[in-house]
């Protein structure tokens, strides 16, 4: 596996090896040992699998507040997504700063996601499927958004329309109004 920063500390880009022949191919995803002697102890204990039907789908900008945030490991096993994470620990220097990558059933990349970020991602085809590990429980009480549009955030998404959101993400407030408890020592 490659691990690779990015301008957010923590946000890592994964590419695992990928053994192919006439067959086809095979790689492993995920490797306790791997992760490890990248200084990167996380303990995954949910697997979460989302379907967007068309292109231009958006889902976030999502993250769980203290005591039950989550680091996600992202990947996508059908179609191609633009991931994006948004730090959202204050104090940091990076904050409201975002880094964003194309992730596809093709490149096999993923995206590794710590605490303190907030997570979106726009479906760039038509039939995408996503899947993730996080390392807490969902916790609906914990579960908060940033709107995908916001003008300090600035986002370049990558297909210029109007995305195709869920109620709840056409709702969630701007970042200074975001109810988050993030701070750069967490």
């Amino acid at each position: 596996m490659n691990f690779t920063k990015t301008n957010l500390e923590g946000v890592m880009v994964i590419e695992p090896q990928v053994f192919g022949d006439h067959r086809g191919w095979f790689t492993e995803t995920y490797n306790e040992e791997e992760f490890k002697k990248e200084g990167l102890n996380l303990t995954f204990i949910q697997d979460n699998h989302s379907f967007s039907a068309v292109k231009g789908t958006l889902r976030g900008l999502h993250y769980q507040k203290n005591p039950k945030a989550q680091t996600k490991l992202v990947r996508c096993t059908k179609g191609s997504i633009f991931d994006v994470a948004v730090d959202i620990r204050k104090g940091s220097p990076t904050y409201g700063d975002w880094f964003g990558i194309e992730l596809s059933a093709e490149n096999k990349k993923q995206l590794l996601i710590p605490k303190g970020f907030a997570h979106g991602f726009m479906t760039v085809t038509d039939d995408v499927e996503v899947q993730y590990k996080v390392d807490e429980l969902y916790s609906p009480e914990n579960d908060r958004g940033i709107i995908w549009n916001d003008p300090n955030i600035a986002v370049e998404w990558p297909i210029d329309i109007r995305p195709v959101l869920s109620e709840k993400d056409e709702k969630a407030p701007f970042l200074h109004e975001a109810d988050h408890n993030f701070t750069i020592e967490d």
